[in-house]
């Protein structure tokens, strides 16, 4: 298995967080953020929920602070799309994608996966790729009753801290979603094993995404 990276300590990256909900972003890509800053990379983040009615916004913007602590510049954005409802507001959810793109180039963009059994993370996956054309699109997993669990071809070891970190804040920051029977750390800690186990990660933890495209030159 080759190894290539993101960026290198000192090195500075751009990346755009696209969640559907305000805890998406965290399950599926906030170890690789965590550790890309306790590497020393100079991380540019936007970070975009596109759903985060009431409570869940503070959760959101609380969560969202804490996971980019220590980032060099971060930017978060809240958008009122209705819930469960994306694929019937693909027009503005597209127009909103739009409005974004004219202000933000990243390096790396983080979104949902296409098979995602979720209406919503389907929908803000497949306006992503239609909307940036021309950026690297890592897609990330989200853990659910559905059993959607897929193959990954791309993976990001984690340190054993930034696994308990990424446990720790998601426990703290997310009250309203403590009660669903699969929202805890035996569940987050197993995936991210199973993936560990996957790319034989140092220290038996990481994170898996999809890669549609990559051009090397």
């Amino acid at each position: 298995m080759r190894s290539l990276s993101l960026a290198t300590g000192g090195e500075r990256l751009s990346i755009l967080c696209l969640g559907a909900h305000s805890d998406d972003i965290e399950i599926g890509v906030g170890g690789t953020i965590l550790g890309l800053i306790a590497r020393g990379v100079r991380l540019d983040v936007h970070w975009c929920v596109l759903s985060a009615p009431g409570a869940r916004a503070m959760e959101a913007h609380g969560s969202a602070q804490a996971f980019l602590r220590g980032a060099s510049s971060h930017s978060i954005e809240l958008g009122d799309f209705e819930d469960s409802f994306f694929p019937s507001q693909n027009r503005e959810i597209k127009n909103w994608l739009i409005s974004l793109r004219e202000r933000v180039d990243p390096d790396v963009i983080f979104t949902h996966s296409r098979d995602d059994e979720h209406q919503d993370h389907r929908e803000v996956n497949r306006l992503t790729t239609n909307v940036f054309r021309n950026h690297l699109v890592l897609e990330y997993e989200i853990p659910k009753w559905d059993g959607d669990l897929d193959r990954r071809n791309t993976y990001v070891p984690l340190s054993t801290d930034v696994m308990d970190t990424k446990i720790a804040l998601l426990l703290e920051h997310f009250a309203t979603q403590r009660s669903k029977d699969w929202f805890d750390a035996e569940t987050f800690r197993s995936l991210a094993r199973l993936r560990g186990m996957e790319c034989r990660a140092p220290a038996r933890f990481a994170e898996a995404f999809t890669i549609r495209k990559l051009s090397l030159g």
